[in-house]
Order: C-alpha cells, then sequence, then structure tokens
C-alpha cells in the first residue's frame, strides 16, 4: 500500500517540514512536486518557488532583460526566500513575490504560502546554497538527461513565456547550460534523495514519500 499522511497526524508537529525539489531546468520538478502534492493531500501542503524570487529588473531596458544571466545564484533574493521559510516553520504565513517571466520583472501582486504540515520549495538552485539547504529536511535531486531538458524547456518557454525557438537555444548556450555545470550538476551530491526524471518514476516517488513520512512519524524535526 503506498504511504499516506493521515489527518490526525498533524496535531502533534512542531513545524512544517521543509521538503526541497532541486534539478536542473526542465528536469521535471513540478511534476514531481506535484505528484506529492496529489499523493500526500493538498490541505497537507504548501509549495514556494525560488523562481518567484527572481531580482526585479523593472530598472534595466526592456531590451537588455532578455540579455541577464537568470540561471547563476545572484539572479535569485535568496535571503529573503530564506526568510519566508523561516517564518514557515516558526509557523508564520507569508506572501511569495510573483514573478513575471514575460517582462522578467516582479509582479504587483505577492502569493499567500500557509505553513502546512510539509511546505516544499522548488527551484533549480535550492541545493546550491549552504544557508537554504541547511532549513531543509529533505532534499531531493531530479536527474534528467540533458536532450530531455533542452526539449522541454524549449515547448515550456515557447508556449509558456512568448519565447523564439532562436532565444531559447541562445540563452541556454549562454548561460542554461554552463550554470547548470557550475552550481546544480554539482549540487546533487547535497540530495538525500534522487529521482530519474526522464520517464515513469512511480517508485521512486513511492520512495519519497515514504522517507517524507518516516521523518514526520519519527518526529525527527527540531523547532
Amino acid at each position: 500500500m503506498r504511504p499516506t499522511i493521515e489527518e490526525d497526524e498533524i496535531g502533534g508537529r512542531r513545524r512544517p517540514l521543509l521538503v526541497g525539489v532541486a534539478g536542473g531546468s526542465g528536469a521535471g520538478k513540478t511534476t514531481v512536486v506535484n505528484t506529492i502534492v496529489h499523493r500526500v493531500g493538498r490541505k497537507h501542503v504548501s509549495v514556494i518557488q525560488h523562481d518567484a524570487y527572481y531580482h526585479d529588473r523593472s530598472s534595466v531596458p526592456p531590451e537588455e532583460r532578455s540579455e541577464l544571466n537568470y540561471d547563476h545564484p545572484d539572479s535569485l533574493d535568496t535571503a529573503l526566500l530564506i526568510e519566508h521559510l523561516r517564518a514557515l516553520a516558526a509557523g508564520r504565513t507569508v506572501r511569495s513575490p510573483a514573478y513575471d517571466f514575460t517582462s522578467h520583472t516582479r509582479a504587483a501582486e505577492s502569493v499567500l504560502v500557509e505553513p502546512r504540515r510539509i511546505v516544499i520549495v522548488e527551484g533549480i538552485l535550492i541545493l546550491a546554497d549552504e544557508a537554504l539547504r541547511e532549513l531543509l529536511d529533505v532534499k531531493v535531486f531530479v536527474d534528467t538527461d540533458p536532450d530531455i531538458r533542452i526539449i522541454r524547456r524549449l515547448e515550456r518557454d515557447m508556449g509558456e513565456r512568448g519565447r523564439t525557438h532562436e532565444s531559447v537555444i541562445r540563452q541556454y548556450l549562454r548561460s542554461v547550460r554552463p550554470m547548470h555545470l557550475a552550481f546544480v550538476e554539482p549540487s546533487k551530491a547535497f540530495a538525500d534523495v534522487v529521482i530519474e526524471g526522464s520517464g515513469p518514476n512511480d517508485r521512486a516517488i513511492d520512495s519519497l514519500i515514504e522517507k517524507i513520512t518516516s521523518v514526520l512519524e519519527a518526529g525527527g524535526i527540531g523547532s
């Protein structure tokens, strides 16, 4: 039987379990996160995206924004994300920023994130930052072949973000691939669980949820 997290387990937690899901662009992180949410139950899980914490580039002329390196750790306001995760760990609700990938600017609205039983933070660089990594109770890396990742990125950026084929390839070669090799791929060494993201991964998801459940049931999380 697949593991579940029952309603009556919630009251005994001292704080939410913080789960990080990392991996390269197009690795399938969101698919893994959505599967966890579905399997565990949406009422038990909150999700926060590292991508939402890109620095606002509204002060940069629009024609220059697309040429910036958005795959380097410095492109993200990780300090704010850490502040928000600490607040969630303390049982406080936060308002995550929202990011407009079409204009490379922060949106005016924010996203309410509640400190539910499990808080999942997703992003390519979450295991590359030591301070962020140390906050996570379970660290996951979705490992996917580069050719699959670039195909997925092309489909997403052209279909959802209004990018051209040429611009996606240019950005991949200029920043995505070198930053993946410099920061994302080495961070896999810090993962507690590595999931193959190229194909069906039900068994790996089962193993991950078993791990999450065992940590919750053991009460092995500090205050």
